[in-house]
This record gives structure tokens, C-alpha cells and sequence, in this order.
């Protein structure tokens, strides 16, 4: 992982922060221990008929939008489970911690509720992630399914990323710009990055995808709290880059396009799954937005037209009526049915400790519950899918996005490991 000497700084605080963490609840920790009811084996996480599990979301950060929904989803998810007699007789219940994408509050969160949670249904931020990975895979060994796609964080066992990572996405999105808009051999393309894991793990498959088809990336690094790009379409501009990609958040992106229609700088721009929210399509960038912005992501969107995601919907804005609807919605919904099934699966193996979940999720190899993507938990070195759905805002849309080109998986990422 390349980081600044910033980071790393950082980084070196987060992991003496969790090794004084790790010593102070060690004796909490032991005192969970392990028990047996109706023949399941249980243990941490699960206390009388309930079984708890963790949130680590951003509701007042750079993703508070889809925060909000990521954790809405999930809530309806358990309460439907709930409703239908829960997993092996026990109900689910979840715990919600709002770090507002804040490192050290990432870092507490995760450290109350790791020795009380059996896992976590939701962790938003790479690189939060990351900075708790070792402790992880360490003496926790909960499962983990983050909305984070950093290829850094696969070959855990415990920590499980749902569909492409960033660097396989973005090699995706680079191959429809090359075949359905007009980027070429020998042209350069822009790409505008978060620092840190998410961005630079996006700016790899970039690099990689540029040196596979001839072109040439011109690099703008830039951080969580830049908002406005006027400096970095400039810079682009002046570059002559024919398309660009962005890996940041949705006020970035919206900044970014806004700004290139302003300035007649009329190229294609393609963002990273979590560089949209459609609440964007009501401000003065939606014309922009709507005529030259694309999306990649690990799945169809909400209003995908299938009976799971129509049901969802229905569910969804029963549930939560003045609240917009989002591809958090999808991705908050898949990671708690993905950490359902694992329960089940553990369940019948009679084993619903920490462990008998990791192991229960290994099984499963083709998981779709109905957003047009299969996911296989198999191989935890490996991405569970190379595929990537590209979506357009779209305000006449349900969620704002429509499809423009289905799920695949370019040759070039069929071809590609990560970290390889």
C-alpha cells in the first residue's frame, strides 16, 4: 500500500491506539467464553435468544448520505428477519456507531464493539478498515463485510469486501470509455483520487489498465475534505486528457463535473461506486451530471428491474417514506442478507461462534439476492466478482440511476490479481 509520510505517521497512531485497546478489554474478552444451546455452539456476540452485530457507518461525514442508507437498509433487513422467527431461533440486533469518516472515531467504534458484537454487517472506509485489519485478523476473528472495496484488504479471512474491488471496478470503467466513448490508444486520461486506500487502490487499476491498453494517466491526488476541483479540471484540461475518472465522494464528483461544463471541457468523467448520491441530481450540477457522468458499480441499482429489487423498494419506502432512495440501499442490504446467509449456513453446521461464521461464509459460492450479480466468498485472496454494472444519473429514475451497460468483467480484469 504506497501512503504519504502523513499516513503513515497516522497509520502508526491508529495501531498504538489498538494495541492499548487490545490490552485494556483483553480481560472483558475472556470473560464471554463459549456455550451450547439446543446443540449450537455459541460465543461472543451472543447473549440469551439475541445475537448482536456491529455498525461502523458515516452519518455526518463525506458519506453521510449513503451512511444513512447503507445502515436504513440493514435495520429493515434485521427487522424482517426479526419478523420471520430470526436465525436458529435467535433475533438480530444491531448496534450503531457514526465515526463521520473520522479516523480516530473509526477506531473507537470498532474498539467497543468488537469484544461485544459477533461481527460486523457494516464498516465504511478503506482505510478504517485497514487500520483495524491486523487486530482483525488477530485476536478478534469477527467477520467483517465493509462497504469498502480496497483490494489492500483482501486475502483475510474475516474481512469480506462484496463484488469488485476498486482496482478491478476501475479497470471496468476505463474499458467502457475505451469501447463506448471514444478513448483511444495513446490518449491520456485524468484520474482524480482520494488519498489513501480507496483512491490509490482505484489509481492501480488506472495505471494498470493504461499500461495494458496504451494510454497515458495523469494524476490529481487529493484529500476527503477537498470539495471544490476547479484546480484540478484546470490541470486536466491543460493536460488535454480525453476522459477522467474519479475516485472520491459525491461532492467531488459533482464539483468536478459542474466545474468541466462551466469551462467547456466536455469529456467523458467515470466515478468509483461511492462517487454518487442522487441527491445530487437536485443541485445545479444535474444537467452536467445527467449529460457526461457515469458510474461503476458492484451491482445493479435500486431501481433494477427485478422482483427482489422491486420488492425492496416497496419495503424500503414503506419503512422509510421521506427518505430518498440509493444504491446504499443495495449495498447496505446485500452486506446484511451476505452476513444472513453466513448465519444460516453456520447455524446448520450447528456452530454460531465467531469462527463457525467465517467458515460458514467460505461455502458460500454463488450469492445474488437479486441485484444482478453473482458473489463468490470461496476464495478470500480473490475479489467475489470481477464484474461491474456502469449506471448514468437519471433523476426520472427510481434511486437516479438507470443501466447503460450490464454486468461484465472486461478481459483485462478477467486477466488481472490484485496485488499481483
Amino acid at each position: 500500500m504506497r501512503t504519504t509520510h502523513t499516513a503513515r505517521v497516522a497509520a502508526g497512531a491508529l495501531a498504538a491506539l489498538l494495541v492499548l485497546a487490545g490490552c485494556s478489554s483483553k480481560a472483558k474478552d475472556g470473560d464471554d467464553g463459549e456455550g451450547a444451546a439446543g446443540g449450537v455452539r455459541t460465543g461472543k456476540g451472543i447473549s440469551g435468544k439475541t445475537i448482536s452485530l456491529g455498525v461502523l457507518t458515516d452519518m455526518s461525514g463525506v458519506y453521510a448520505t449513503l451512511g444513512k442508507s447503507v445502515t436504513q437498509a440493514q435495520q429493515l433487513y434485521v427487522k424482517q428477519t426479526n419478523a420471520a422467527g430470526g436465525v436458529c431461533g435467535y433475533k438480530l440486533a444491531l448496534t450503531v456507531r457514526d465515526h463521520g469518516y473520522d479516523p480516530q472515531k473509526a477506531v473507537s467504534g470498532y474498539t467497543e464493539l468488537a469484544p461485544k458484537v459477533l461481527g460486523f454487517t457494516q464498516f465504511i472506509g478503506s482505510p478504517f478498515v485497514a487500520a483495524v485489519k491486523q487486530r482483525i485478523d488477530g485476536q478478534d476473528k469477527a467477520l467483517v463485510l465493509p462497504q469498502a472495496w480496497s483490494a489492500t484488504l483482501l486475502g483475510s479471512p474475516y474481512i469480506r469486501p462484496i463484488g469488485s474491488t476498486y482496482d478491478i471496478e476501475t479497470i471496468n470503467a476505463i474499458d467502457f470509455l475505451m469501447k463506448e466513448k471514444g478513448l483511444k490508444k495513446g490518449d491520456s486520461i485524468g484520474h482524480v483520487y482520494f488519498e489513501g486506500d480507496y483512491g490509490e487502490n482505484a489509481l492501480t487499476g488506472s495505471r494498470y489498465m493504461a499500461k495494458q491498453a496504451g494510454l497515458k494517466v495523469v494524476e490529481q491526488k487529493i484529500k476527503p475534505t477537498d470539495n471544490d476541483m476547479t484546480g484540478q479540471v484546470v490541470a486536466l484540461k491543460k493536460a488535454g486528457v480525453k476522459a477522467v475518472v474519479i475516485s472520491a465522494g459525491p461532492r467531488q464528483a459533482a464539483s468536478l463535473v459542474g466545474v468541466a461544463a462551466a469551462v467547456k471541457f466536455g469529456v467523458p468523467v467515470i466515478g468509483n461506486n461511492s462517487a454518487f448520491a442522487p441527491q445530487l441530481l437536485a443541485t445545479a450540477a444535474a444537467p452536467a451530471l445527467e449529460a457526461n457522468y457515469y458510474v461503476a458499480s458492484p451491482s445493479l441499482p435500486i431501481g433494477a428491474d427485478t422482483p427482489e429489487a422491486k420488492k425492496l423498494v416497496a419495503d424500503y419506502k414503506a419503512a422509510y417514506p421521506k427518505d430518498s432512495l440509493d444504491n446504499g440501499v443495495v449495498a447496505g442490504w446485500t452486506a446484511a442478507s451476505a452476513f444472513g446467509e453466513a448465519l444460516k449456513k453456520a447455524c446448520a453446521a450447528k456452530d454460531l461462534t465467531r469462527e463457525g461464521v467465517d467458515k460458514a461464509l467460505l461455502t458460500v459460492k454463488a450469492f445474488d439476492p437479486g441485484f444482478g450479480i453473482t458473489q463468490d466468498f470461496s476464495d478470500p485472496k480473490s475479489a467475489s466478482s470481477k464484474e461491474s454494472v456502469i449506471l448514468r444519473p437519471d433523476k426520472n429514475a427510481v434511486g437516479g440511476m438507470k443501466v447503460v451497460r450490464e454486468a461484465a468483467a472486461s478481459s483485462v480484469a478477467q486477466g488481472y490479481t490484485p496485488g499481483a
